[in-house]
């Protein structure tokens, strides 16, 4: 194996720390085999997408054209990138674990005849003997199978948050081919009726270094108010555990873990959340977690590095408060 692909649904004006993630596993397995890293852009890639791609040590473009890419359609998609693969080759194929990517790895696979692997944390290429290992959590997180793959193709599905981006390098010069893609969506199979793009204000959960966020503990949707000015007085970006969401205090696109965001802040205070091993998946990258919760047996105090039990109500005014004194006084000096 020395062909790397990483795959990209070039859908926005730059490359954001999902594809960065993508492309930094990338260029480390190329480097690993001795061999070359090509990006693979579909959908309506922009002028500044493609070369931004060879700032992250990538070799090569590939940027796939037809009408099939006017609309996200994921049977069509798949087909557009084994008929991709078949013109530029690859051997270990790259994705991202968001929502297009979970669809399309899998798809891709079962038509390229690769084997496939999931929600993966880390690929390299030390086997002896040739092949690559695949770090997979199991269990919840709660362990981590290693996986050794040594026959070509090999599809893989990295999950977000959970690699170290390489550091970006200017004016690096690169290869932009075109592939032209024959393949038309599939009559009467599926059709998009209507797309709707929510606008979120303020920090996004997987770029912020500070995360806030609450749960069930919170007892209503009122009670996320004092979380929203924690948030504003910290600079953080708010959160939320599934229980939240499922009972409509918050909006979806708030929820982490295992089936919403996964996050590696460097600071995630949780507020009346238990800590479900669900939850915790979705918090496995953060470097210092704070739980607050009045219960001293929540699950969560296992894991926190830091721990208060007391009732929130109590609590988060004197941290807001002690957080403006310290600002204040920082200003003055």
């Amino acid at each position: 194996m020395r062909s790397v692909v990483a795959v990209l649904i070039a859908n926005h004006n730059e490359l954001g720390r999902t594809e960065i993630e993508v492309l930094s596993v990338g260029v480390r397995l190329a480097e690993d085999l001795g061999g070359t890293l090509t990006a693979v852009l579909l959908g309506e890639p922009p002028a500044s997408f493609a070369p931004s791609c060879f700032s992250y040590g990538v070799n090569r473009v590939a940027v796939a054209e037809g009408p099939v890419f006017s609309a996200y359609q994921p049977i069509a998609f798949s087909a557009a990138i084994k008929q991709v693969i078949r013109t530029i080759g690859g051997d270990v194929l790259l994705f991202p674990s968001t929502t297009s990517g979970l669809e399309l790895a899998p798809l891709s696979g079962h038509k390229l005849g690769a084997s496939v692997v999931m929600d993966a944390v880390g690929v390299d290429g030390k086997v002896d003997g040739g092949g690559i290992r695949i770090h997979k959590p199991v269990f919840g997180g709660k362990a981590q199978s290693l996986l050794i793959a040594r026959k070509a193709p090999v599809v893989v599905a990295l999950r977000m948050r959970s690699i170290a981006p390489v550091a970006k390098q200017e004016n690096t010069p690169g290869e932009i081919i075109k592939v032209p893609v024959t393949v038309t969506s599939p009559a009467g199979t599926w059709r998009l009726v209507d797309r709707n793009v929510e606008q979120s204000e303020g920090l996004r959960l997987e770029d912020a270094r500070i995360v806030v966020s609450g749960g069930r503990g919170l007892g209503g949707k009122e009670n996320f108010a004092c979380l929203e000015e924690l948030s504003r007085v910290l600079g953080a970006a708010l959160g939320a555990s599934r229980a939240a969401v499922d009972l409509g205090w918050v909006p979806s696109t708030w929820q982490i873990g295992q089936t919403g965001k996964k996050i590696a802040p460097d600071l995630y205070l949780a507020v009346g959340i238990s800590g479900a091993s669900q939850h915790m998946v979705g918090i496995a990258g953060a470097k210092h977690i704070v739980a607050i919760n009045k219960d001293d047996k929540a699950p969560i105090f296992q894991m926190a590095e830091l721990g208060v039990i007391e009732d929130y109500r109590e609590f988060i005014p004197k941290l807001i408060e002690a957080v403006k004194k310290r600002k204040a006084s920082a200003t003055t000096l």
